[in-house]
């Protein structure tokens, strides 16, 4: 069975080794991968918002199963091309993709349906959005409408601060055009929660819950960043708040998808915030999240490529989705400077015997050296009986990589750790 997964990062690493534990794979194709996949899968250079060559390739090719991980891709319809070639696919179509592609609409779905949300308001004027900022509560939350690599929402603490991300996004244009509409929200307060779900459209069936850390430096200071790493589960999600959440966030999400006539099959991510009135939706992401999916899969006994299927085949009730009662942590080593600017091109050196623990992200080959090539460059993820063993072993990991201009934060799972102790 030849399978192509679109993506080239650290999330896209993590599913190609699940996969590639099922024996009825003989091929996988990353489009375009990096110099760490390379050695799980073969990486072809076709970019992931290359809808036309990703559906030529696949065709040529003759996949028998694709995997599209990146939201851009999905925003954009690959699974709709893909799946007019006749190529059975795992994601979202376009039309459910929205959910991500567009804030306004999730925000509006969520209100027409009654589904937890913080309050808000919408604003496609920019004169508008600041008048509305001189009398609104503070500390304010203002998001870009569109994508814009996870990075197209500011936490403002004070008036000037939320209206210099209005003029940034609505005047300035730092996320294209994802800021000519914005949504400015209410601040909302309590322990974040990630959860990751599998639906085929009809039933949803929730993953192991994370806790990500999105700061740069230790402590949560600093800059906002694609993640610098995660833990799993996520101590705050017990089993009551879990039966909260899929009777009044997972399911009423997937039902309201179908009455808007946006089936939404594939993996639906759940952004929560556990606030004093019960818990509520941050963000909703229309695939894996990364790094949660590092510690998410690793900790998934039942076979991907199998559950995947079934979600494209309407049969997720009838397939099981198994989770250990392990805990993982995943430690991302990133370049120097990251989010902002930074260095790349240094030699990369991963032990043989800890690969299959370590999800390269920004790397190449070149001359047969594999170079860091990117802002995160790895997660390196350890699972354990205990989230406290999880924790040091995954710092362990990380003590056996090396590469010029690395740097990570210390305190990866020390609030989940802290948590415990409730």
């Amino acid at each position: 069975m030849k399978v192509l997964v679109v993506g080239g990062g650290g999330r896209e690493h993590a599913i190609i080794k699940k996969i590639k534990e099922n024996k009825e794979v003989s091929e996988i194709y990353a489009l375009p991968g990096n110099g760490g996949i390379a050695a799980d899968a073969t990486c072809v250079d076709v970019g992931a918002k290359d809808i036309d060559g990703i559906v030529k390739f696949a065709v040529e090719n003759k996949i028998d199963y694709a995997i599209v991980a990146p939201d851009d891709p999905l925003v954009l319809g690959a699974v709709d091309a893909l799946e007019e070639k006749g190529i059975p696919c795992f994601g979202p179509r376009a039309n459910a993709a929205i959910i991500e592609g567009s804030k306004v609409f999730s925000k509006d779905l969520m209100k027409k349906y009654g589904i937890p949300t913080a309050t808000y308001e919408v604003f496609t004027d920019m004169e508008a959005a600041l008048k509305y900022l001189d009398t609104a509560p503070i500390p304010t939350v203002i998001k870009a409408d569109g994508l814009a690599l996870g990075k197209g929402v500011v936490i403002a603490e004070t008036r000037e601060a939320a209206k210099d991300a209005v003029k940034s996004m609505m005047q300035d244009k730092v996320f294209g055009k994802s800021g000519d509409q914005i949504v400015i929200e209410e601040f909302l307060t309590g322990p974040e929660v990630s959860v990751l779900s599998f639906t085929d459209g009809k039933v949803v069936v929730p993953m192991i819950s994370s806790m990500d850390h999105k700061r740069a430096g230790d402590n949560d200071t600093g800059l906002n960043t694609g993640g610098m790493g995660t833990v799993a589960p996520n101590p705050y999600y017990t089993d009551d708040v879990a039966e909260v959440c899929m009777n009044t966030i997972f399911k009423p999400t997937i039902d309201a998808m179908n009455a808007e006539g946006r089936t939404f099959k594939g993996c639906l991510y759940f952004g929560l915030m556990l606030t004093p009135n019960g818990p509520k939706v941050i963000e909703y992401n229309c695939r894996f999240g990364d790094p949660e999916t590092q510690v998410v899969l690793p900790l998934l006994e039942s076979d991907l490529l199998t559950v995947m299927r079934a979600v494209t085949d309407g049969k997720l009730a009838e397939t099981e989705v198994k989770f250990s009662d392990k805990n993982a942590c995943c430690v991302v080593m990133a370049s120097k400077g990251y989010p902002t600017s930074y260095e790349k091109g240094f030699e990369l050196a991963i032990p043989a015997e800890i690969s299959n623990n370590v999800y390269v992200a920004g790397a190449l080959v070149k001359d047969g050296n594999l170079l860091t090539n990117g802002g995160r460059v790895l997660g390196a993820t350890a699972v354990e009986d205990t989230l406290e063993n999880a924790v040091k072993s995954a710092y362990r990991l990380v003590e056996k990589i090396h590469f010029d201009n690395a740097f990570y934060r210390h305190d990866i799972g020390a609030r989940a750790l802290k948590a415990k102790e409730r």
